[in-house]
């Protein structure tokens, strides 16, 4: 038994004897994160500032074209339409036809016309005669006279005929063609091939607008009237394009409810030089208003990064120097946050691609 004790001992000695002339390997330092000079050129920064507390108010309404830019275009003579060349929605230039007509006025004017030309020969004709009587004697001065008026006269006629002819757009065969006044979009069409109509003045064929510049109508509760004011910037957003704020002015505040939804109306004045707003579209308006003088320190609302309920943003210093520091947003508005707790005027934030920096440090 002691034998065997003294076996054990002795191995347990050469064990530690030879385990102390290893080397252990010291722990692997880590390497610092620095930004790839591609990704360095890519991520964007934003300088922390302070700027004045602003609130928002949530409208929804929709894009109505501008009426100052309608062109309401009627028939001047009735009759059938006998060539209907657009369609609701087209765009047109100034000058295109939009339609034909077939008409009986245009026939009568254009006999009138073709009357006056015949007055017009005959009283030249006339003229001539009496000049030359007058030369041979058989013919006094007052012929000369009256046969030059009766030439002036018929020219007077047919000049105001084809003056008429020209206002009316008459063209041969008693047919009359609709022009476009102005360049724009056919916003409103009350006309369909063939339709026999008359002219009594109370619906146009057509409404042209220039959708240059929309109006987007805004409906305001009554507990937000008294926040609204001329001047506030709105940012607009239909379902066409989500990620796209469309940027207006609020320019006219209608001051009566609508009885049935007890709603105002707001207008907002929004630059379409695209095209991508429509009429009837509906829209999704946020008005910003400031209360009071309080500031914050504010950053672009992108660069914000919200992670197991908490928020963060990465702090820049330098390429190899970010840091992920959790902050304490105190509102959202628009595309700004403004900051409550943990970051200093004068810092810089990534604003762009922090996700990726923010994932190469923490994962």
């Amino acid at each position: 038994m002691k034998s065997l004790i003294i076996r054990v001992a002795g191995s347990v000695l050469i064990f530690q004897l030879l385990s102390c002339g290893e080397t252990v390997a010291p722990a692997p330092t880590p390497t610092a994160f620095c930004l790839t000079d591609t990704l360095q050129k890519k991520v964007e920064l934003a300088t922390v500032q302070s700027d004045t507390v602003k609130n928002e108010i949530a409208l929804s309404g929709k894009i109505e074209a501008n009426e100052d830019k309608w062109i309401k275009v009627y028939p001047v003579v009735g009759g059938v339409v006998e060539a209907l060349r657009v369609q609701l929605g087209d765009y047109v230039t100034k000058g295109q036809v939009l339609a034909t007509i077939r008409s009986s006025e245009i026939a009568d004017y254009q006999g009138q016309q073709s009357s006056a030309e015949s007055n017009v020969r005959l009283a030249e004709k006339s003229l001539a005669s009496n000049k030359d009587m007058f030369a041979a004697g058989l013919a006094t001065e007052k012929d000369v006279v009256a046969a030059e008026t009766e030439l002036e006269k018929a020219k007077s006629d047919l000049k105001r005929i084809r003056e008429t002819n020209a206002i009316y757009g008459a063209k041969d065969n008693a047919r009359v063609t609709i022009t476009a006044p102005v360049s724009g979009y056919i916003i409103e069409k009350n006309v369909t091939d063939q339709m026999q109509f008359r002219v009594d003045g109370s619906q146009p064929f057509f409404i042209i607008s220039n959708l240059d510049e929309v109006w987007v109508m805004g409906n305001v509760f009554e507990s937000d009237i008294s926040k609204i004011k001329l001047g506030y910037d709105a940012n607009v957003s239909v379902i066409a394009y989500k990620d796209r704020i469309f940027k207006g002015k609020v320019d006219r505040i209608f001051s009566i409810l609508d009885p049935q939804s007890r709603v105002m109306k707001v207008r907002i004045r929004i630059p379409n030089t695209d095209n991508l707003l429509k009429p009837e579209m509906f829209a999704q308006i946020n008005i910003e208003y400031t209360e009071g003088k309080e500031s914050m320190p504010a950053i672009p609302a992108q660069a914000v990064i919200f992670d197991k309920n908490r928020n963060f943003v990465m702090v820049y210093k330098d390429k190899c120097n970010i840091e992920t520091r959790e902050i304490e947003p105190f509102k959202t508005i628009g595309s700004t946050t403004y900051i409550k707790q943990g970051l200093a005027n004068g810092e810089k934030v990534i604003s762009q691609y922090q996700l990726l920096v923010y994932g190469a440090l923490n994962n």
